[in-house]
């Protein structure tokens, strides 16, 4: 319970520090993504010496920061508070992280035609060796078409399909993927809120060490 309250403050700073060593592995991707790029961009970037120092990140911060992805673990999204939602979406921030054009049904948390190899690519590159034993969120969001509570459900619905999928057909351990829903809150073009692009599902890698060479 006081997790969420003393997070904000430090952590905030300190991740908004770190937000340069992992923003850029976000990467929009279309119908036609790769398992390979999937892989890619979820994958940590090692930081090369001679280059500015990366910042350090607090070790208590971090204790709680994994504390609180730990704690989501067997969570049902819709179980998740507001103050939670954004928690995620704070750590997810300065992680390697995907959104896919994963389309569903008009009205509808099912995957549609177009979209499943898309989803099945996602499940090959989960199931690598090399992403062994990480925690990934799956975040759903929609576009602003429609009321806010109606879209925050959908999104919730949506994400918890492609948990299931990945579970179900690739064996990915359901308290290693951590869904959340972010309906229409969060569109990737803020100055176009109706636009299809905003419709997409999010992956993240909360595991994610920067190694060093």
């Amino acid at each position: 319970m006081t997790s969420h309250l003393g997070f904000s403050g430090l952590a905030a700073m300190t991740l908004a520090a770190a937000l340069s060593m992992t923003a850029g592995l976000a990467i929009a991707a279309d119908n036609n993504v790769s398992a390979d790029q999937i892989l890619e961009a979820l994958q940590p970037k090692p930081l090369t010496r001679g280059l500015t120092a990366a910042p350090q990140v607090d070790p208590s911060v971090k204790a709680r920061e994994i504390s609180f992805v730990d704690g989501l673990r067997n969570r049902k999204t819709r179980s998740l508070s507001l103050g939670e939602r954004e928690q995620i979406a704070e750590i997810a921030s300065t992680k390697p992280k995907i959104d896919l054009n994963i389309q569903f049904d008009y009205n509808s948390a099912e995957i549609s035609k177009a979209s499943l190899a898309s989803v099945q690519e996602l499940g090959k590159a989960l199931s690598n060796p090399s992403l062994k034993d990480s925690t990934f969120v799956v975040a759903g969001h929609t576009d602003a078409i429609g009321g806010e509570a109606y879209n925050q459900d959908l999104s919730e619905r949506r994400a918890d399909t492609i948990k299931r999928y990945l579970s179900d057909r690739y064996g990915i351990n359901g308290t290693d993927l951590i869904t959340v829903g972010y309906g229409k809150t969060k569109p990737v073009d803020p100055n176009a809120p109706m636009d299809p692009i905003n419709r997409r599902v999010q992956v993240v890698n909360m595991d994610s060490k920067t190694a060093s060479k």
